[in-house]
């Protein structure tokens, strides 16, 4: 197979990319942004076995240069006793042990990989439609261009237009969370290096590092009513932090002073989710990443899972006989495993649990570790096993 069309150059489009090169094949992302689509304020961690299936496509060392190492959690409940002290996933070797980054830096460090293995990414390519047929795939753009191909992937996140040419209803739903997150080099909170502390506050589910700079990366989830578009493009630094610190004060934990130290780089989103079950694939069309099976970001998964689907999706167009079956075993070995973490992650945002205890960990997140099944899903030498049909 020649000539696969990637619509998003993110986090998962550009790891499909790089995956679908490693394994032989022709490959072009086309990205909305001008420049880049990553959000460029946002940050997350990367769990294990994401740095895992980093590293079957070779680009682990280039995602490990960005961010800095986390190696343990701690948990604290509202008055400031720790509940729980825990390792975080395989520390054993530095290119599988957690990272905390941003997810401009993710996608910028993918890019970069892009550029130096000669895979075309074209900007300001914005896709308003598919033609899918049993013959081939045409997507067409704003501008008027258009691209041709045997395969369609899309990877263009939580407002995937692909994903609205398989199934027109299948919009995203709001989690019950709005979620707060800043950086502040004035807080000085107590930490260890390399361990994220997470509160389980009487107002917020609460987390935050402290990178080898000094700089406190901090999120906080808060249960309520949406954020409008109207707040979340108009509100102000102060006028944000001076709505969390209610929520804060009347714990016994640094979360309050961290908010406030906070003055200039404090944002607020949405939790936002997709429903199980939906289709991820057409004829000559397959979706990955948030476009396929975006979940609340209680679990810490979400690019992880994306980083998963990248080499799970190349392993099976490179092993399979056809891409209808190719697309068939991608969709049998990854579903299971992506909305067992969309379920998780819905069922924690509604408990408004940070979920971190060494029992609720192995209860209801995905192993940080990747196990024996996983790792042969993901080995990039290991075909992959023969898997049941999709329903």
């Amino acid at each position: 197979m020649s000539g696969i069309i990637v619509v998003g150059g993110g986090i998962a489009g550009s790891a499909a990319a790089l995956a679908l090169h490693k394994a032989g094949f022709e490959v072009t992302v086309h990205e909305a942004h001008p420049v880049s689509g990553a959000d460029i304020g946002a940050f997350l961690t990367l769990a294990s076995n994401g740095m895992q299936a980093l590293a079957q496509f070779d680009a682990a060392e280039a995602v490990a240069a960005e961010g800095f190492e986390l190696t343990a959690m701690n948990v604290l409940d509202a008055e400031g006793a720790e509940l729980a002290s825990v390792p975080l996933g395989d520390v054993e070797h530095p290119l599988t042990r957690f990272r905390c980054l941003r997810r401009a830096e993710l996608a910028a460090a993918l890019q970069r990989e892009l550029t130096r293995r000669g895979i075309t990414i074209r900007h300001a390519a914005r896709l308003v439609g598919v033609d899918d047929t049993d013959d081939g795939v045409t997507a067409r753009f704003a501008d008027g261009s258009s691209a041709e191909g045997e395969l369609l992937v899309g990877a263009d996140g939580l407002h995937s237009v692909v994903r609205s040419q398989l199934v027109s209803d299948a919009r995203p739903e709001y989690a019950g969370q709005a979620v707060f997150y800043g950086y502040t080099t004035e807080a000085r909170p107590p930490h260890t290096d390399g361990r994220i502390t997470m509160v389980r506050g009487s107002g917020t589910a609460f987390g935050y590092a402290v990178s080898p700079a000094g700089q406190t990366y901090w999120f906080a989830r808060v249960p309520g009513p949406a954020l409008t578009a109207e707040e979340i493009a108009g509100t102000k630094p102060a006028e944000w932090r001076e709505r969390l610190l209610p929520l804060l004060r009347p714990d016994s934990t640094p979360t309050a002073d961290i908010v406030a130290a906070t003055t200039e780089i404090l944002m607020a989103t949405n939790a936002m989710h997709l429903t199980p079950g939906l289709p991820w694939r057409g004829r000559r069309t397959v979706l990955i990443g948030d476009a396929a099976h975006a979940a609340s970001p209680a679990t810490g998964q979400g690019a992880s899972m994306a980083l998963e689907d990248a080499v799970v999706l190349a392993k099976a167009l490179r092993d399979s006989a056809s891409t209808d079956a190719a697309l068939v075993s991608y969709e049998a070995h990854r579903r299971p495993r992506a909305e067992q973490n969309m379920t998780n992650s819905a069922q924690l945002t509604a408990s408004r649990t940070t979920a971190v205890s060494p029992d609720t960990t192995r209860r209801e997140r995905p192993s940080t570790r990747v196990d024996e099944d996983v790792q042969r899903t993901l080995d990039w030498n290991t075909p992959l096993q023969a898997a049941p049909d999709v329903i």
